[in-house]
């Protein structure tokens, strides 16, 4: 189908990474290695925070959904992803493609909300400690995890609605490992200038309005904990934001690189890089950075493995 005139595409073909058989083999070992690790690190994030009554608070409530959220956000690319390392390349249906770009968006979207929900549970509990638990009261918790969720979603949906609207008469081949917009803008006959300036828009306001928010929060952080007498102190709050702040990093950084810029500028090579971390490494590496730093869920760890010895042994 590749080079006909067709306004009435019914499937696109996934180019992939790599054509080289070697990369792909290696490419599809480490994609699963990292997919297992993502999956089980995410899950055990949720069920352990489930499990242990002393981590529901608002932070690991957050941390909790963050963990979900990453769990499906990775499972909505992989899958397709390792599926094109091993019969590349891959052919996705106009809908499935539809699909696969609306559950992305929304996702990464939501994901952009709470990142910057769970700065403000942190600038609460340093800067405003007495008062934490008046401000981020269980009806606020859920109130901004609802409200990130309807802004992904939604900003996802008009997205996509305008891609659908758009005519493909140039080619069906994606330069990519997922239907990403930029990608599939490309390949429209349709002038998609407008299509552009909205995703622009779009995108820009979830990582600017979440990125400002997540800055304040932490200005006002760092600056509480520059007025700290206590070297303990300073060091135990150092150690809560230091997991947050580097995820943050990451994540805004690649999202920055990738979609605040116009796709004429869209580079091929730096930009499949940029999207194999926000979509595959990222993911993984969360339930990492908030565990492995974190003496609290360790504990929480250590309580309910022997919780569950002692019931096993209560009924042996």
């Amino acid at each position: 189908m590749d080079g006909k005139n067709n306004t009435d595409l019914s499937e696109f073909i996934l180019m992939g990474l790599t054509d080289s058989e070697d990369n792909q083999l290696a490419l599809f070992s480490l994609f699963l290695l990292i997919y297992l690790i993502t999956l089980l690190g995410n899950a055990g994030m949720v069920l352990l925070i489930h499990l242990d009554l002393q981590l529901h608070t608002p932070m690991y409530f957050f941390l909790s959904h963050l963990s979900f959220l990453d769990l499906n956000y990775s499972t909505v690319v992989t899958p397709k992803t390792l599926e094109n390392l091993v019969t590349s390349p891959t052919y996705i249906s106009f809908g499935g493609c539809l699909t696969q770009m609306y559950f992305f968006i929304s996702l990464g979207s939501a994901e952009c909300f709470f990142l910057s929900s769970m700065a403000f549970d942190r600038y609460a509990a340093i800067c405003n400690p007495l008062q934490y638990p008046v401000i981020m009261s269980r009806t606020l918790c859920c109130t901004l995890i609802t409200v990130s969720y309807v802004i992904g979603f939604s900003e996802a949906f008009v997205i996509v609605l305008y891609i659908s609207t758009l005519h493909f008469c140039k080619s069906n081949v994606i330069h990519h490992f997922f239907c990403d917009t930029t990608p599939i803008l490309i390949l429209s006959c349709t002038d998609a200038h407008n299509n552009e300036i909205m995703i622009f828009f779009l995108a820009g306001f979830t990582l600017l309005v979440s990125l400002i928010t997540v800055s304040v929060s932490y200005m006002f952080i760092l600056i509480t904990i520059l007025k700290m007498k206590s070297t303990s102190g300073k060091r135990k709050a150092f150690s809560t934001c230091a997991s947050h702040l580097l995820g943050v990093t990451i994540f805004y950084g690649t999202m920055i690189f990738t979609y605040l810029k116009p796709s004429k500028s869209y580079s091929l090579g730096k930009d499949q890089i940029a999207s194999v971390f926000y979509t595959i490494v990222i993911p993984m590496l969360n339930p990492l950075i908030y565990s492995l730093r974190n003496k609290e869920v360790k504990q929480a760890l250590i309580r309910v493995t022997q919780k569950r010895d002692s019931a096993r042994n209560l009924r042996c």
